[in-house]
């Protein structure tokens, strides 16, 4: 329990309902659905159709998703990979011969084509009960009546305005007078709220079939892109079995590639080698262990994450207990090695992560993004849409696992998590945060079950973060432990910005929900 002498949040309690999202707004309405009857697949698709509305900076309807879902009543766990493809005319060949040796966050060849609106209709029409306008109807009513933006929102918002700037549609949908909106300052997305009510009225082959999809394909070959109409008509997302790895008595679900939840599992395999009892959480040690581990792990995913349908990922041979002690053995608990992984320089905090439980013990795992804050920085003038860059992850590299290839889909950040016990959900969560995202899950995992801290304590915690210049190390970690680490071979500094966000509901014997959420984001956690 937290000491109550200082601020902080309260664990959030409950027995029928279990909501956690970055937003408090989108938290309040899938509890809304929830306590009007609806499942937690109706209730996580009302929060991330809101939240491509009031949180545009880190989702929308031209991104992706992924998501885990629990079905009580089949007692087995769904997988969805909800990425979008490289249009048919993009190829590494095709790069390669304009001079271009990768693909940067603001090209238009960055631009793959949106898979969320796809996964969404998938998933309510397997798992929900609700009908698509039904959970588009707050998000409309958000964007054609207005809503206020919060502070973190607003803080990321103001980091972008160059960015904005730059782009016709961006900066007459996205800013207000060249500035962006202040805390507390109400929006309003005309554009996008008839956009919104197209898609409600027509359903998802508006957005592939018909007027939608010809407004983006015209938009984006303007700006120089190969889209064709048949990109978005053919494209499809898919069902996928999920991965595992054992943890300290625990199961941890991922979606397998293309997503880069494997490197979590790596991650976690090498750290369950090491005894972390009786160590501070807050402790050179641990972050020391952490670090050398992220740094395994992401030379993995580096080398090996990848689109199945293009390129061989050994995934049961990379989790082998062989393969991972071989990693592992290469650690010096005393300092740091000397090669580093390819972490990217640049960290990306922009993706919504949410996680909704009902009553029937359904359970969700989801995550949207636009991958780079508001993606590539290009508004359709016409829809509002925002177009993600979730293409800038491919690699302008013949024969590596992970170049471009037309209708390929590239390794992807965004990664939802489910933790089992017995077979039954334990931990249903997720960290935001770009390439961070495999280190904060195991991060929050090990504070629940290496440092019993509870789920809101193992979100306020302290984090950090090795990048390839140095370490990031959270102001909650000390100055003395970050001199230590410094003293290991590590160098070390402080980020601008907290790092990630996220939210968890933590299944108790009792069968009551505890639900936390991340200081570090405007969310809140409900629970009934």
């Amino acid at each position: 329990m937290r000491d109550l002498h200082f601020p902080g949040r309260s664990v959030a309690y409950g027995s029928h309902g279990g909501v956690a999202t970055s937003q408090q707004l989108s938290s309040t309405l899938a509890m809304e659905v929830l306590r009007h009857g609806g499942n937690a697949m109706d209730a996580a698709l009302t929060a991330s159709a809101a939240q491509c509305v009031i949180e545009p900076h880190n989702t929308g309807i031209g991104g992706d998703c992924f998501a885990l879902y629990w079905r009580a009543d089949q007692k087995k766990l769904f997988g969805m990979n909800g990425s979008g493809w490289a249009p048919a005319g993009l190829s590494d060949r095709f790069l390669l011969d304009q001079g271009l040796s990768s693909i940067k966050p603001e090209s238009i060849h960055a631009v793959t084509i949106p898979g969320a609106v796809d996964a969404w209709s998938k998933l309510l029409a397997d798992h929900g009960t609700r009908s698509f306008a039904d959970i588009l109807a707050p998000a409309i009513e958000l964007a054609e009546h207005g809503f206020h933006v919060h502070e973190r929102a607003a803080a990321d918002w103001d980091e972008e305005v160059e960015k904005l700037s730059a782009d016709e549609g961006a900066r007459a949908q996205l800013l207000i007078e060249g500035r962006a909106p202040k805390a507390g300052e109400r929006m309003r997305f005309p554009k996008l709220a008839a956009t919104l009510r197209l898609l409600a009225n027509e359903g998802r082959d508006v957005f592939y079939q018909g007027a939608i999809a010809e407004d983006l394909v015209s938009f984006l070959r303007s700006k120089g892109g190969t889209h064709t109409l048949a990109d978005f008509s053919e494209f499809s997302t898919h069902y996928v079995e999920p991965i595992s790895a054992h943890y300290r008595g625990v199961d941890l679900f991922q979606i397998p590639p293309s997503g880069q939840g494997l490197t979590a599992l790596v991650l976690l395999k090498i750290l369950d080698g090491f005894s972390l009892k009786g160590l501070d959480p807050n402790s050179a040690n641990r972050f020391h262990m952490q670090i050398e581990a992220t740094q395994l792990a992401y030379s993995v995913r580096d080398a090996f994450v990848a689109d199945p349908a293009f390129a061989h990922i050994p995934v049961d041979e990379l989790l082998s207990d062989a393969f991972i002690a071989s990693l592992r053995d290469k650690i010096d608990p005393k300092k740091a090695t000397a090669q580093l992984s390819h972490v990217p320089a640049n960290f990306q905090r922009d993706t919504i992560y949410l996680t909704v439980a009902d009553k029937w013990g359904n359970v969700c795992s989801f995550i949207n993004s636009l991958y780079f804050s508001f993606g590539t920085g290009m508004v359709s003038p016409k829809t509002g849409i925002s177009v993600q860059n979730r293409g800038a992850c491919f690699r302008i590299d013949p024969g590596h696992p992970n170049t471009v290839a037309p209708r390929k889909r590239p390794m992807h950040t965004i990664i939802p998590a489910m933790a089992m016990k017995g077979g039954k959900p334990w931990l249903s969560y997720g960290v935001m945060g770009g390439a961070y995202q495999p280190v904060g899950q195991a991060h929050v995992l090990q504070n629940l079950l290496d440092f019993e801290m509870n789920i809101q304590e193992a979100f306020d915690a302290p984090r950090g973060f090795r990048r390839l210049d140095a370490f990031e190390g959270e102001r909650g970690i000390p100055d003395s432990v970050m001199l230590d680490l410094a003293m290991r071979g590590h160098p070390v500094t402080r980020p601008v910005m907290p790092l990630g966000g996220g939210q968890g509901i933590l299944f108790a014997p009792d069968g009551s929900y505890h639900v936390g959420t991340d200081p570090r984001k405007d969310g809140t956690a409900l629970a009934y």
